[in-house]
């Protein structure tokens, strides 16, 4: 407990008095002058180029030694009167936003495009309304209340949607509850007065689930929740198959990824646009959610390009890397905002180029789950110890697999295995979330081609309990080619920043304070750390321990900026690719006085 204080009191310290309002007043203001020309003024631009698009910085001629960084943020402090200035980066982020070569656009992830969480009913306005103690739950713990609160979430869907009340009180769950239908919140009193006590593992209620990449492991490790938000025909195939030891892929595309029907090709486009050219708009209309699909050639010019191009990439032997290429094609889902002729415009920009030799096509997906939440409990499982690493039994949180439009709002998790998951989901939002208890692997992970989620206001307790020995604490795990995904406003007082390999790219973690105590995980046939456009913004590390806080020693293409002074320790990386990364370094050791201090809310306010 002391060790929580100290890490809680000096969160305090760093955080200071800043608001939300005051944060998004100040990001607007930057925005403003980047409108009017004020920003970027003395920045070099490159030419065309992979990795660098023509009209931004070139990246090679910012790279800021560690020595000049702290002296310059402090002059530009002097230069405005004692006021903290916006940092140059930002500024010439801001004259650039969709085709920074270091730093994503993320300003649109989240539910329905970084918007606000819908109150007190589903968006789509349903009004039916299911309150479990009317089809049978107790709230005094005294018997199973999952058949009860499954029926009650079972008549929402089938009016359409609605919402299912879990009044206060504590309920003993032992199955899991499955939120399949779209347009359904299942909504308790507050995570401090609904609590759903799980009493038995998704290995006991489904059974073992080994690894498609073979050997001893339990995927239950990095799948599935006894909370479990994906759509009903599409958890009946995965957990088919699970009975039937015929492991699957668990996305967007079906067990086997063949799951699929081209809607029409796509011609060339670039990153950052929102208005492509296809060859045929007959099967596609506007609010319609298609799945744009890439393949990779056979000289990897995909993988190459999200890694940012250029000697290092076209260096890297990927042929070997058999779990990365299983994650190819890339699959993105977004939502058609308007079709016009053959011109289709998309709820938020491209996420990388469209070139013809990687076979661009719009396609149908499962059927997404979309609208649904859960919010204002607490799920506690039954507290055992935490299993040797890898071959977890399954007491897990919440998981959110092929859903769109989603969110948890409110939600701790105690006791589990794995806290939240967001497993081949896309633009969900998780916001006020919290793992307590003994001790968890993954408190947060986001794989299998996850993208455009936001993870906000979201706490890591210290552990309880000593950690057995054998096992193992990664933090905000992101892998598996997942991309645009952000972790806003944290307090982690332990985990790390797990960067699981499998090249994640275009992340962004920023606002977090962290007490770095864990490590990274990933197999080396996963291929890269990182990919390109990774930031991380505003990182307060409590104990001054390296390992993934600072990467521009690691990460092509990316930024770090206003992170603590940290030392390397125990698990010390190298860099995959050779050469130049290419790498932006800014207010090294000097967190507090970077401006704007959240890069997810100063992006959300240029309204891109």
């Amino acid at each position: 407990m002391h060790e929580r204080r100290i890490g809680l009191m000096a969160t305090r310290a760093n955080m200071g008095n800043i608001s939300r309002r005051g944060l998004l007043g100040s990001a607007v203001a930057v925005a403003a002058a980047a409108a009017t020309g004020a920003a970027g003024s003395g920045t070099a631009f490159a030419a065309p180029g992979d990795g660098v698009p023509a009209g931004t910085a070139a990246a090679g001629t910012a790279n800021v030694g560690t020595a000049n960084v702290g002296t310059a943020t402090r002059a530009a402090t002097r230069a405005g009167g004692g006021r903290p200035q916006n940092t140059p980066l930002w500024r010439e982020f801001a004259a650039a936003p969709l085709t920074h070569p270091q730093i994503p656009f993320i300003g649109r992830s989240g539910y329905r495009g970084g918007s606000d969480l819908p109150r007190h009913r589903p968006y789509t306005g349903h009004a039916f309304t299911a309150n479990v103690l009317h089809y049978g739950a107790r709230p005094d713990n005294s018997a199973d209340a999952a058949p009860a609160i499954n029926r009650a979430i079972a008549a929402a869907g089938e009016h359409g949607g609605g919402t299912v009340l879990i009044p206060e009180g504590t309920y003993r769950i032992d199955d899991i509850i499955r939120i399949g239908h779209s347009n359904v919140v299942v909504r308790g009193a507050g995570s401090g007065r609904t609590k759903l006590y799980a009493t038995r593992s998704l290995t006991e209620l489904i059974g073992v689930y080994g690894s498609r990449y073979g050997g001893d492991k339990s995927s239950w490790s990095w799948a599935g929740g006894l909370i479990w938000l994906c759509p009903q025909d599409r958890w009946a195939s995965l957990t088919d198959a699970i009975k039937a030891k015929d492991w699957p892929f668990e996305g967007w595309t079906g067990n086997k990824r063949d799951e699929w029907r081209t809607l029409t090709t796509v011609a060339p486009a670039r990153l950052g646009d929102r208005t492509i050219t296809v060859d045929d708009t007959r099967k596609l209309k506007r609010g319609a959610l298609v799945l744009l699909r890439l393949a990779d050639d056979s000289t990897h010019t995909l993988l190459e390009h999200m890694a940012g191009g250029g000697p290092g990439p076209e260096a890297y032997y990927w042929d070997d890397k058999t779990k990365l290429t299983s994650y190819v094609p890339y699959e993105w889902p977004v939502r058609i905002t308007a079709v016009h002729g053959r011109r289709v415009t998309l709820e938020r920009p491209l996420p990388l180029d469209i070139r013809p030799e990687w076979d661009p096509r719009l396609t149908t997906l499962a059927t997404p789950l979309t609208g649904s939440g859960v919010e204002g409990l607490t799920l506690e499982a039954v507290e055992t110890p935490q299993s040797q690493h890898l071959l977890d039994k399954g007491y897990n949180g919440v998981a959110f697999q092929c859903a769109y439009d989603c969110w948890a709002d409110d939600i701790t998790v105690r006791h589990v295995d794995n806290g939240f998951g967001l497993i081949g989901a896309s633009a969900c939002t998780l916001r006020r979330t919290r793992v307590a208890g003994r001790g968890s692997h993954h408190p947060y992970y986001c794989r299998e081609g996850s993208h455009d989620n936001l993870i906000e206001d979201f706490t890591i307790e210290q552990r309880t309990v000593p950690a057995p020995a054998g096992t193992q604490l990664h933090g905000i795990n992101v892998e598996g080619l997942s991309s645009y995904n952000v972790w806003s406003r944290g307090v982690m007082e332990m985990g790390t920043f797990d960067s699981h390999r499998g090249m994640p790219f275009a992340n962004v973690r920023t606002d977090i304070t962290v007490n770095n105590n864990g490590q990274h995980g990933g197999d080396a046939s996963a291929g890269p750390l990182f990919g390109a456009r990774f930031t991380h913004w505003n990182i307060r590390v409590t104990n001054g321990r390296a390992g993934l806080m600072r990467i521009d020693g690691l990460a092509p293409y990316s930024a770090s900026v206003g992170i603590s002074e940290v030392t390397e320790f125990g698990q010390i990386d190298v860099p995959d690719f050779t050469g130049e990364l290419h790498t932006r370094l800014e207010a090294y050791g000097t967190p507090e006085a970077v401006r704007p201090q959240n890069l997810h809310d100063a992006q959300r306010a240029l309204g891109r």
